[in-house]
């Protein structure tokens, strides 16, 4: 007896070592996340604004070499100390962060040592476009401003150090595309108008509300003046200088990431790292060619019903041309924009059982960047709703943008795609802001691909034209497996991806060429859409088929959305678990 009752004393003891150790463990991993979160604000000072985070107000990111490196070390460091964590004593939801927090972190590691921070310049952001972070910030009252102004008066400095990554570049090799940089010079051009109230930088101030005095509105608005011709255009016109007389000289012909040091291992890199798979460049190339096969015969399918009798080059080109799928104003393509939405809205019930309390609202691309912008894209919003989220769409020539895309593009950036997914990662206050604002590509955009598909269960696509929009949209991330795989590992010139693309979607010449300079300066990125589709629509036919009368897709979207963007690996697990459960 005495032994039995030694025996289940140690036992006792054994068991409160063991709770004692795992909450010791999990609250140090949680104050780690916590702690890092903290650290990635700081080096990103305008996105610290933008989530709601005070204190850096003024500041831009640090871009110095010394900056970088120092990053680079905290990166090291960071994974010494995620290693030291012991999997055994954390909760199952901890056991996924670290598991997630290590692979981002590896990943991150991999890619530093490419040194892609040596070609600064890109016509899709970058320094030239410094202005539109002013989105990104809600401006409620006077003070925002006075410390956008405060920001501005810090540009100088950014400018210099954009330069001197630049000339860094330059003599390890790095070119970047002339192509490219011809678009980058007409944006740094912008920024040297002297005509202030027509000045990027200025527009801002136009917009202070009603409830700030005029006296006070009208002195910051004088004080901005004085800023951006003393300081604004002065800092971008040293920059206008380097760049012609130093960058733009020494650019290359060829567009791809092959052509510079060691691109082609980055680019392998870049397609594990995007794809969140461990595919290869020509694995992925090869699923591209037989995608494009496949939605090419649906999409003759839609010429046959609508009784075309030409080529399908003639058929793509009677797209392209007939007024009759084109608005004539910019205004009424984004009447035509808001109109779709509301459609839309009231509908999401019947897939979805969990809708985000988050708003969105729909803006135009700022005009600015709308000649060298795609059709659309959506920014997230700022946490406990301090901000809503926005799905921007691009008015520049609205000849050019076709009506039976306005569907199944709204589908993809606002609701049930980016929007939907997104806020509804950002209510979770259970997970670290880490995964809250994930950056799992495969996930986020996979999702908004295979929203689109959604579209016909919202009563969207009802227009056989509007369906071919859809097939367009398809064919189109198909393309991109094919032409990024190609311009960044094979060689292709842009004139070949051009003209690949050109051949099997109806999209205009104008956004085709946009498409094609995105992928370009964004290598890799583009591989995430159709790879993360096909894993949703797969793993959504699997519990189709496995679970039988028993399968409910309001259901199944609320679980794939339940742990916010997770790579593909995980929502194989995350799925196979509900079929298992759903099962008994």
């Amino acid at each position: 007896m005495k032994i039995l009752l030694h025996t289940l004393f140690l036992f006792c003891i054994f068991c409160s070592i063991e709770v004692s150790s795992s909450v010791d463990e999990n609250a140090r991993f949680v104050s780690y996340l916590e702690k890092e979160w903290e650290y990635e604000l700081s080096q990103n000072p305008l996105y610290a604004t933008a989530m709601g985070k005070k204190g850096y107000e003024t500041l831009w990111r640090d871009e110095s070499l010394k900056a970088i490196e120092q990053r680079k070390q905290h990166i090291k460091d960071s994974l010494l100390e995620l290693k030291s964590f012991n999997p055994n004593l954390l909760s199952d939801s901890n056991k996924l962060n670290l598991r997630l927090y290590i692979q981002l972190t590896e990943d991150d590691l991999k890619l530093k040592k490419y040194k892609r921070h040596l070609m600064p310049f890109n016509h899709r952001g970058g320094i030239q476009l410094a202005h539109i972070g002013s989105e990104r910030i809600q401006f409620k009252d006077l003070q925002d401003y006075i410390f956008w102004l405060e920001r501005l008066k810090n540009l100088d400095k950014r400018i210099s150090q954009i330069i001197e990554l630049a000339r860094s570049g330059l003599d390890n090799g790095y070119r970047a595309p002339e192509v490219l940089m011809e678009r980058v010079y007409r944006q740094i051009k912008i920024q040297i108008n002297k005509d202030i109230e027509e000045h990027p930088f200025y527009q801002i101030f136009k917009d202070i509300p009603a409830t700030v005095p005029a006296s006070e509105r009208i002195k910051i608005q004088n004080e901005a003046k004085l800023v951006i011709k003393d300081l604004i255009i002065p800092s971008y016109e040293l920059l206008e200088d380097f760049f012609v007389l130093e960058y733009l000289p020494q650019t290359r012909k060829t567009v791809g990431l092959y052509d510079t040091p060691n691109g082609k291992e980055l680019y392998e890199q870049l397609a594990k790292s995007f794809t969140t798979t461990n595919l290869t460049p020509q694995e992925i190339h090869n699923i591209g060619l037989k995608e494009v096969k496949r939605i090419r015969g649906e999409m003759e399918g839609v010429m046959e019903e609508v009784n075309f009798k030409g080529t399908f080059k003639e058929f793509l080109t009677f797209l392209r041309e007939d007024k009759r799928f084109y608005y004539e104003t910019s205004e009424e393509l984004f009447e035509g924009y808001l109109a779709v939405s509301k459609r839309i809205d009231p509908e999401l019930v019947s897939l979805f059982g969990k809708l985000p309390r988050t708003p969105y609202g729909l803006r135009p691309i700022p005009m600015e960047s709308a000649p060298d912008t795609t059709t659309a894209y959506y920014m997230a919003p700022a946490p406990g709703g301090l901000r809503p989220g926005y799905y921007y769409v691009n008015l520049y020539k609205p000849e050019t943008r076709p009506k039976y895309e306005m569907e199944v593009l709204s589908v993809h950036e606002a609701v049930p795609g980016h929007h939907l997914q997104i806020a509804l990662a950002l209510e979770k206050k259970n997970m670290p802001m880490f995964r809250r604002v994930s950056p799992y590509t495969a996930f986020v955009e996979g999702w908004g691909l295979y929203s689109e598909s959604l579209g016909y269960d919202l009563g969207l696509y009802k227009d056989p034209y509007s369906k071919f929009g859809q097939l367009t949209y398809d064919m189109w991330r198909a393309v991109r497996l094919v032409v990024d795989t190609g311009i960044h590992y094979f060689g292709w010139e842009r004139k070949q991806a051009i003209d690949f693309f050109l051949e099997n979607a109806a999209k205009s010449e104008l956004d085709i060429i946009n498409e094609i300079d995105r992928y370009i300066v964004m290598p890799g990125q583009a591989l995430a859409y159709k790879i993360g589709q096909m894993k949703f629509l797969s793993l959504k036919q699997k519990a189709k088929e496995e679970l039988g009368s028993k399968f409910d897709i309001r259901k199944f979207h609320d679980l794939v959305l339940s742990e916010g963007a997770i790579p593909l690996n995980e929502l194989d697990i995350l799925v196979n678990e509900f079929i298992k459960s759903e099962s008994k």
